[in-house]
Protein backbone atom coordinates (compact mmCIF):
# COMPACT_ATOMS: atom_id res chain seq x y z
CA UNK A 1 0.00 0.00 0.00
CA UNK A 2 1.92 3.05 -0.93
CA UNK A 3 -1.15 5.04 -0.53
CA UNK A 4 -0.46 6.61 2.81
CA UNK A 5 -3.73 8.11 4.10
CA UNK A 6 -3.66 11.53 7.06
CA UNK A 7 -6.16 13.07 8.42
CA UNK A 8 -6.14 15.53 5.74
CA UNK A 9 -6.65 12.59 3.40
CA UNK A 10 -9.74 11.84 5.37
CA UNK A 11 -10.89 15.26 4.90
CA UNK A 12 -10.44 15.29 1.09
CA UNK A 13 -12.01 11.56 1.03
CA UNK A 14 -15.01 13.02 2.75
CA UNK A 15 -15.10 16.39 0.12
CA UNK A 16 -15.15 14.01 -2.73
CA UNK A 17 -18.51 11.51 -0.68
CA UNK A 18 -19.90 14.84 0.18
CA UNK A 19 -20.09 16.14 -3.88
CA UNK A 20 -21.04 12.81 -5.24
CA UNK A 21 -23.75 12.41 -2.50
CA UNK A 22 -24.84 15.53 -3.10
CA UNK A 23 -24.93 15.08 -6.95
CA UNK A 24 -26.67 11.73 -6.98
CA UNK A 25 -29.44 13.55 -4.71
CA UNK A 26 -29.58 16.73 -7.47
CA UNK A 27 -29.53 14.24 -10.31
CA UNK A 28 -32.59 11.47 -8.36
CA UNK A 29 -34.30 14.57 -7.50
CA UNK A 30 -34.20 16.88 -10.78
CA UNK A 31 -34.11 14.51 -13.23
CA UNK A 32 -34.77 10.41 -12.40
CA UNK A 33 -38.16 11.39 -10.77
CA UNK A 34 -39.02 14.34 -13.10
CA UNK A 35 -39.36 11.62 -15.79
CA UNK A 36 -42.30 10.55 -14.55
CA UNK A 37 -44.33 13.68 -14.15
CA UNK A 38 -46.06 15.26 -16.54
CA UNK A 39 -45.13 18.58 -15.73
CA UNK A 40 -41.30 18.45 -16.35
CA UNK A 41 -39.69 20.03 -18.75
CA UNK A 42 -37.16 17.65 -19.66
CA UNK A 43 -39.39 14.22 -18.83
CA UNK A 44 -38.90 11.91 -21.25
CA UNK A 45 -36.35 10.93 -24.51
CA UNK A 46 -39.41 8.54 -26.08
CA UNK A 47 -41.76 9.90 -28.15
CA UNK A 48 -44.32 12.57 -26.52
CA UNK A 49 -47.42 11.02 -25.61
CA UNK A 50 -51.12 12.38 -26.79
CA UNK A 51 -51.88 13.81 -23.02
CA UNK A 52 -49.07 15.44 -22.47
CA UNK A 53 -47.67 18.70 -22.06
CA UNK A 54 -45.70 19.33 -25.14
CA UNK A 55 -42.90 21.21 -23.08
CA UNK A 56 -43.24 18.72 -20.69
CA UNK A 57 -41.57 16.50 -23.27
CA UNK A 58 -38.10 16.27 -24.93
CA UNK A 59 -38.92 14.71 -28.10
CA UNK A 60 -36.51 12.27 -29.49
CA UNK A 61 -36.00 14.20 -32.92
CA UNK A 62 -34.59 17.16 -30.64
CA UNK A 63 -31.64 14.29 -31.26
CA UNK A 64 -31.16 14.84 -34.35
CA UNK A 65 -32.44 18.10 -35.89
CA UNK A 66 -30.93 21.16 -35.73
CA UNK A 67 -31.67 24.72 -34.26
CA UNK A 68 -31.14 25.64 -37.83
CA UNK A 69 -34.51 25.91 -40.03
CA UNK A 70 -34.17 23.71 -42.80
CA UNK A 71 -30.91 22.16 -42.29
CA UNK A 72 -31.16 18.56 -42.80
CA UNK A 73 -29.84 16.46 -40.76
CA UNK A 74 -27.16 15.09 -43.20
CA UNK A 75 -25.36 17.55 -41.82
CA UNK A 76 -25.40 16.38 -38.34
CA UNK A 77 -24.35 13.44 -39.13
CA UNK A 78 -21.63 14.87 -41.62
CA UNK A 79 -20.62 17.19 -38.41
CA UNK A 80 -20.43 14.23 -35.90
CA UNK A 81 -19.20 11.70 -37.76
CA UNK A 82 -15.99 14.31 -39.23
CA UNK A 83 -16.06 15.19 -35.83
CA UNK A 84 -15.45 11.75 -34.17
CA UNK A 85 -13.09 10.64 -36.74
CA UNK A 86 -10.44 13.42 -36.46
CA UNK A 87 -10.69 12.99 -32.17
CA UNK A 88 -10.20 9.49 -32.94
CA UNK A 89 -7.21 10.13 -35.30
CA UNK A 90 -5.74 12.23 -32.08
CA UNK A 91 -6.32 10.23 -29.49
CA UNK A 92 -5.02 7.29 -31.32
CA UNK A 93 -1.66 9.50 -31.93
CA UNK A 94 -1.63 10.19 -28.30
CA UNK A 95 -1.45 7.02 -27.42
CA UNK A 96 0.84 5.93 -29.33
CA UNK A 97 3.27 8.66 -28.36
CA UNK A 98 2.58 7.66 -24.59
CA UNK A 99 1.22 4.02 -24.95
CA UNK A 100 -1.88 3.31 -22.63
CA UNK A 101 -0.64 5.11 -19.89
CA UNK A 102 -2.07 8.23 -20.82
CA UNK A 103 -5.04 7.16 -19.67
CA UNK A 104 -4.33 8.05 -16.54
CA UNK A 105 -5.58 11.72 -17.40
CA UNK A 106 -8.54 13.23 -17.14
CA UNK A 107 -7.82 15.10 -20.62
CA UNK A 108 -8.03 11.26 -21.87
CA UNK A 109 -11.09 10.40 -20.44
CA UNK A 110 -13.17 13.40 -21.39
CA UNK A 111 -12.04 13.16 -24.52
CA UNK A 112 -13.02 10.08 -24.82
CA UNK A 113 -16.48 10.46 -23.84
CA UNK A 114 -17.00 13.23 -26.11
CA UNK A 115 -16.31 11.22 -28.86
CA UNK A 116 -19.00 8.63 -27.21
CA UNK A 117 -21.34 11.59 -27.69
CA UNK A 118 -20.57 12.19 -31.58
CA UNK A 119 -20.95 8.42 -31.97
CA UNK A 120 -24.34 8.38 -30.51
CA UNK A 121 -25.33 11.86 -32.22
CA UNK A 122 -24.21 10.10 -35.69
CA UNK A 123 -26.37 6.62 -34.89
CA UNK A 124 -29.40 9.37 -34.01
CA UNK A 125 -28.68 11.75 -37.23
CA UNK A 126 -28.70 8.94 -39.67
CA UNK A 127 -32.06 7.91 -38.13
CA UNK A 128 -33.35 11.88 -38.80
CA UNK A 129 -32.01 10.67 -42.32
CA UNK A 130 -33.53 7.87 -42.36
CA UNK A 131 -37.46 9.48 -41.44
CA UNK A 132 -36.61 12.35 -44.12
CA UNK A 133 -35.72 9.94 -46.48
CA UNK A 134 -39.28 7.44 -45.91
CA UNK A 135 -41.22 10.13 -45.80
CA UNK A 136 -44.21 9.51 -47.99
CA UNK A 137 -45.17 11.94 -50.79
CA UNK A 138 -48.15 13.59 -49.14
CA UNK A 139 -45.85 14.84 -46.12
CA UNK A 140 -42.88 14.97 -48.29
CA UNK A 141 -44.06 18.47 -49.17
CA UNK A 142 -43.99 19.29 -45.24
CA UNK A 143 -41.00 18.17 -45.09
CA UNK A 144 -39.30 21.19 -44.79
CA UNK A 145 -41.59 22.77 -42.84
CA UNK A 146 -41.43 19.89 -40.32
CA UNK A 147 -37.57 20.54 -39.69
CA UNK A 148 -38.02 24.18 -39.94
CA UNK A 149 -40.82 24.82 -36.97
CA UNK A 150 -39.62 25.32 -33.87
CA UNK A 151 -38.63 22.65 -31.62
CA UNK A 152 -41.65 23.49 -29.07
CA UNK A 153 -44.38 23.44 -31.47
CA UNK A 154 -46.55 19.98 -30.92
CA UNK A 155 -48.21 19.52 -34.47
CA UNK A 156 -50.73 16.74 -33.96
CA UNK A 157 -52.05 14.40 -36.43
CA UNK A 158 -55.86 16.36 -36.47
CA UNK A 159 -53.66 19.16 -38.77
CA UNK A 160 -53.43 15.99 -41.27
CA UNK A 161 -56.32 15.74 -43.53
CA UNK A 162 -58.14 13.50 -44.22
CA UNK A 163 -56.91 12.66 -47.84
CA UNK A 164 -53.32 12.34 -46.71
CA UNK A 165 -54.00 10.22 -44.07
CA UNK A 166 -55.20 7.80 -46.47
CA UNK A 167 -52.43 8.09 -49.02
CA UNK A 168 -50.08 7.70 -45.69
CA UNK A 169 -51.56 4.61 -43.83
CA UNK A 170 -50.06 2.01 -45.82
CA UNK A 171 -46.33 3.52 -45.34
CA UNK A 172 -47.48 4.08 -41.50
CA UNK A 173 -48.70 0.44 -40.67
CA UNK A 174 -45.28 -0.69 -42.59
CA UNK A 175 -42.87 1.38 -41.04
CA UNK A 176 -45.34 1.82 -37.51
CA UNK A 177 -43.15 -1.09 -35.22
CA UNK A 178 -39.86 -0.55 -36.74
CA UNK A 179 -40.35 3.28 -34.99
CA UNK A 180 -41.91 2.12 -32.27
CA UNK A 181 -39.03 -0.39 -31.44
CA UNK A 182 -36.38 2.93 -32.06
CA UNK A 183 -38.22 5.62 -30.28
CA UNK A 184 -38.43 2.70 -27.09
CA UNK A 185 -34.73 2.53 -27.61
CA UNK A 186 -34.30 6.27 -27.68
CA UNK A 187 -35.59 6.46 -24.43
CA UNK A 188 -32.48 5.60 -22.73
CA UNK A 189 -29.74 5.68 -25.50
CA UNK A 190 -31.47 9.14 -26.49
CA UNK A 191 -31.15 10.31 -22.66
CA UNK A 192 -27.91 8.90 -22.52
CA UNK A 193 -26.77 10.92 -25.22
CA UNK A 194 -28.08 14.11 -23.83
CA UNK A 195 -26.36 13.51 -20.14
CA UNK A 196 -23.06 12.90 -21.96
CA UNK A 197 -23.28 15.89 -23.96
CA UNK A 198 -24.11 17.81 -20.85
CA UNK A 199 -21.45 16.21 -18.70
CA UNK A 200 -18.91 16.81 -21.77
CA UNK A 201 -19.70 20.62 -21.59
CA UNK A 202 -18.39 20.80 -18.03
CA UNK A 203 -15.28 18.32 -18.13
CA UNK A 204 -14.09 20.24 -21.34
CA UNK A 205 -14.36 23.75 -19.96
CA UNK A 206 -12.34 22.21 -17.06
CA UNK A 207 -10.11 20.44 -18.97
CA UNK A 208 -9.13 22.89 -21.14
CA UNK A 209 -8.90 25.93 -18.30
CA UNK A 210 -6.51 23.52 -16.17
CA UNK A 211 -4.47 22.22 -19.03
CA UNK A 212 -4.03 26.34 -20.20
CA UNK A 213 -4.32 28.27 -17.22
CA UNK A 214 -2.71 26.30 -14.39
CA UNK A 215 -0.36 23.34 -15.96
CA UNK A 216 0.84 25.12 -18.87
CA UNK A 217 1.88 28.68 -16.86
CA UNK A 218 2.90 27.62 -13.75
CA UNK A 219 3.76 23.50 -13.72
CA UNK A 220 7.01 21.61 -15.08
CA UNK A 221 6.49 18.25 -16.17
CA UNK A 222 8.31 15.40 -17.97
CA UNK A 223 5.06 14.46 -19.18
CA UNK A 224 3.77 17.67 -20.11
CA UNK A 225 5.23 19.09 -23.64
CA UNK A 226 3.63 21.67 -25.29
CA UNK A 227 3.13 20.85 -28.50
CA UNK A 228 0.85 20.39 -31.58
CA UNK A 229 -0.68 16.95 -30.37
CA UNK A 230 -0.86 18.28 -26.29
CA UNK A 231 -2.28 21.45 -28.10
CA UNK A 232 -5.06 19.71 -29.97
CA UNK A 233 -6.21 17.65 -27.57
CA UNK A 234 -6.83 20.58 -24.84
CA UNK A 235 -8.67 22.70 -27.34
CA UNK A 236 -10.41 20.10 -30.23
CA UNK A 237 -12.28 18.41 -27.73
CA UNK A 238 -14.25 22.27 -26.60
CA UNK A 239 -14.26 23.42 -30.46
CA UNK A 240 -15.87 20.43 -31.67
CA UNK A 241 -18.27 20.21 -29.26
CA UNK A 242 -19.18 24.10 -29.35
CA UNK A 243 -19.69 23.65 -33.01
CA UNK A 244 -21.81 20.93 -32.22
CA UNK A 245 -24.00 23.41 -29.94
CA UNK A 246 -24.22 25.43 -32.70
CA UNK A 247 -25.70 23.16 -34.75
CA UNK A 248 -28.05 20.65 -32.38
CA UNK A 249 -31.32 21.34 -30.51
CA UNK A 250 -30.59 19.65 -26.95
CA UNK A 251 -31.70 21.42 -23.92
CA UNK A 252 -29.07 22.33 -21.18
CA UNK A 253 -31.02 22.39 -17.95
CA UNK A 254 -28.43 23.53 -14.74
CA UNK A 255 -29.55 20.82 -12.62
CA UNK A 256 -27.32 18.43 -15.03
CA UNK A 257 -24.03 19.78 -13.60
CA UNK A 258 -24.54 16.52 -10.87
CA UNK A 259 -23.53 14.31 -13.87
CA UNK A 260 -20.64 16.51 -14.19
CA UNK A 261 -19.25 16.18 -10.85
CA UNK A 262 -20.50 12.42 -10.30
CA UNK A 263 -17.99 12.03 -13.77
CA UNK A 264 -15.19 13.87 -12.01
CA UNK A 265 -15.71 11.82 -8.47
CA UNK A 266 -15.21 8.87 -10.10
CA UNK A 267 -11.58 10.07 -11.99
CA UNK A 268 -10.40 10.70 -8.49
CA UNK A 269 -11.16 7.45 -7.07
CA UNK A 270 -10.11 5.90 -10.26
CA UNK A 271 -6.33 7.88 -8.59
CA UNK A 272 -7.02 6.73 -5.48
CA UNK A 273 -7.26 3.23 -6.42
CA UNK A 274 -4.22 3.13 -8.29
CA UNK A 275 -2.32 4.78 -5.84
CA UNK A 276 -3.67 2.58 -3.19
CA UNK A 277 -2.17 -0.64 -5.93
CA UNK A 278 1.32 1.11 -6.15
CA UNK A 279 1.53 3.75 -8.22
CA UNK A 280 3.53 6.65 -6.97
CA UNK A 281 3.15 9.31 -9.33
CA UNK A 282 0.45 12.35 -9.73
CA UNK A 283 -0.76 13.02 -12.97
CA UNK A 284 -2.05 16.43 -11.34
CA UNK A 285 -0.02 18.15 -8.08
CA UNK A 286 -3.65 19.18 -6.67
CA UNK A 287 -4.81 15.96 -6.31
CA UNK A 288 -2.01 14.49 -3.98
CA UNK A 289 -3.16 13.75 -0.25
CA UNK A 290 0.12 13.56 1.08
CA UNK A 291 0.10 17.47 2.47
CA UNK A 292 -2.14 19.81 4.33
CA UNK A 293 -2.93 21.82 1.77
CA UNK A 294 -4.85 19.03 -0.05
CA UNK A 295 -8.44 19.49 1.76
CA UNK A 296 -8.23 22.85 -0.18
CA UNK A 297 -7.52 22.03 -3.22
CA UNK A 298 -10.12 19.15 -3.22
CA UNK A 299 -12.50 22.26 -2.38
CA UNK A 300 -11.29 24.56 -4.68
CA UNK A 301 -11.55 21.67 -7.39
CA UNK A 302 -14.96 20.78 -6.57
CA UNK A 303 -16.32 24.60 -6.30
CA UNK A 304 -14.26 25.24 -9.41
CA UNK A 305 -17.26 22.96 -11.20
CA UNK A 306 -19.86 25.23 -10.74
CA UNK A 307 -18.41 28.38 -13.06
CA UNK A 308 -16.76 25.54 -15.43
CA UNK A 309 -20.43 24.38 -16.02
CA UNK A 310 -22.14 27.96 -16.15
CA UNK A 311 -19.51 28.97 -18.72
CA UNK A 312 -20.65 26.54 -20.87
CA UNK A 313 -24.18 27.21 -19.95
CA UNK A 314 -23.95 30.69 -20.93
CA UNK A 315 -22.72 29.77 -24.42
CA UNK A 316 -25.75 28.03 -24.58
CA UNK A 317 -27.75 31.02 -23.27
CA UNK A 318 -26.05 33.69 -25.88
CA UNK A 319 -26.81 31.04 -28.46
CA UNK A 320 -30.15 31.24 -27.97
CA UNK A 321 -30.48 35.23 -26.96
CA UNK A 322 -27.83 36.47 -29.66
CA UNK A 323 -28.49 34.19 -33.00
CA UNK A 324 -32.31 34.28 -32.88
CA UNK A 325 -31.59 38.63 -32.92
CA UNK A 326 -29.34 38.02 -35.87
CA UNK A 327 -30.99 35.24 -37.83
CA UNK A 328 -34.91 36.12 -36.67
CA UNK A 329 -36.18 33.91 -39.90
CA UNK A 330 -33.42 31.14 -39.51
CA UNK A 331 -32.88 30.21 -35.86
CA UNK A 332 -34.76 28.55 -33.51
CA UNK A 333 -34.67 28.55 -30.20
CA UNK A 334 -33.67 24.93 -27.90
CA UNK A 335 -34.81 24.49 -24.55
Amino acid sequence: MVLVVYWYGCVCFGIVAAAFIGSLWVSSRKDIVSRCEEDSAYESLLAARSDANPRAQVGSNQLWTSCWKGVHPGWLVVTRFASFVIMAAFLSWDTLEWDASIFVYYTEWTFALVMVYFVLGTVFSAYGCWVCLNTPLPENGARDEFLKRDVEENVTENSVTYRENDATNKFKLRSRYAQEEFQQRAGFWGYLMQTIYQTCAGAVILTDIVFWCVLVPFLSNSHLGLNMLMSCMHSLNAVFLILDTLLNSLPFPLFRLAYFVQWSCMYVVFQWVLHACGFIWWPYPFLELNTPWAPLWYFALAVVHIPCYGIYAVIVKAKNSILPKLFPHSFVRSY
